[in-house]
């Protein structure tokens, strides 16, 4: 273990991301009693460009005037090679009733496009004296975004998580699909055998280093790591795929781009009652066997150790954060 232990990441619930457009006003009071935990209302990709101002200015309204509950309540500005997030960062943050948790920043590049909406965003706080600073969530949806994703995830203090964009990932990668997530036909590999022989095929997920390079940096730098869309919103079974792989990894959570795969992302980052009950008779067999002097015990046949415990406790502290 390095000396400079990794931090923890933010304490709360983020198993589904629920996202609408801030052109669609009529979706908002449905988004804040949903089951989500997170609501993202977005001014980018689905709105329009003639449609930018009338659209900014309905999520203020939202965000002042609708009761979220409990909700992580965040907003995506328009990317920043755009002549729209400027005027995005600064009326929700002067219009705004301190409702609003964080800002979402898509295509993050590197970490001077982060530095770029912190200095706005510090400015504007200063300026009103507000109480709550914004955090930030960043998308890795580039090219450029992979290869800075570990500086991006350092860049502020503000930074509390990142996602993974697949479709605009998939465009600047140049990668040959349409499909946004999951599986894709064409990605595969052959089982060995006589070249005319009918060989199976083994679908592998073109996904894997995006995912893992952003897991990897948001427990580095103590942010939440976050899958992003899927699609098919027909393919309930696709979503699932998709998440429980993404949780095997390490993320904690999946956006929603209907309101049919909210509790399909809460299903698969829960822990089930079976895992809890699990990791909790793990630990407690490790406190059995450190009270005899042991640095290692057996739990259903199988070796337990210290490392035993700390995956342990990731699923009880999960549980334990949901259930609070």
């Amino acid at each position: 273990m390095s000396f400079r232990t990794q931090p923890a990441a933010p304490a709360r619930p983020n198993r589904c991301q629920l996202f609408g457009p801030a052109s669609r006003p009529e979706l908002f009071a449905k988004m804040a009693v949903s089951a989500a935990d997170t609501i993202n209302i977005d001014l980018e990709d689905s709105v329009g460009p003639n449609d930018k101002d009338s659209a900014r200015a309905n999520a203020i309204a939202a965000i002042n005037e609708i009761d979220w509950q409990n909700k992580y309540l965040s907003v995506r500005i328009n990317g920043l090679d755009s002549p729209f997030w400027y005027r995005d960062v600064v009326d929700l943050i002067e219009q705004t009733n301190g409702r609003l948790d964080q800002i979402m920043i898509p295509k993050a590049g590197n970490a001077s496009d982060i530095y770029a909406v912190d200095a706005l965003v510090s400015s504007i706080e200063m300026a009103k004296g507000a109480a709550k600073p914004i955090s930030f969530e960043a998308i890795i949806e580039t090219a450029a975004g992979l290869c800075h994703v570990e500086e991006i995830a350092a860049a502020s203090p503000r930074m509390q998580a990142l996602s993974l964009g697949a479709a605009d990932f998939a465009a600047s990668m140049g990668m040959q699909t349409t499909g946004i997530g999951g599986t894709q036909a064409d990605y595969y590999m052959l089982e060995n055998g006589e070249a005319d022989a009918g060989r199976a095929r083994h679908l592998s997920d073109p996904w894997h280093l995006a995912t893992t390079a952003i897991v990897a940096a948001c427990r580095t730098h103590g942010l939440l790591p976050v899958d992003g869309p899927f699609g098919d919103f027909s393919d309930a079974e696709g979503f699932r795929a998709q998440a429980r792989r993404c949780a095997t990894l390490g993320m904690v959570g999946k956006w929603a781009i209907h309101p049919r795969q909210i509790a399909l992302a809460n299903e698969v980052f829960t822990p089930s009652p079976a895992k809890i009950t699990e990791a909790r008779e793990i630990i407690a067999a490790m406190e059995q066997a450190k009270s005899a002097g042991q640095g290692a015990t057996t739990y259903k046949g199988r070796l337990v150790d210290i490392a035993s415990i700390k995956q342990a406790e990731v699923i009880v502290r999960q549980a334990e954060m949901i259930e609070g």
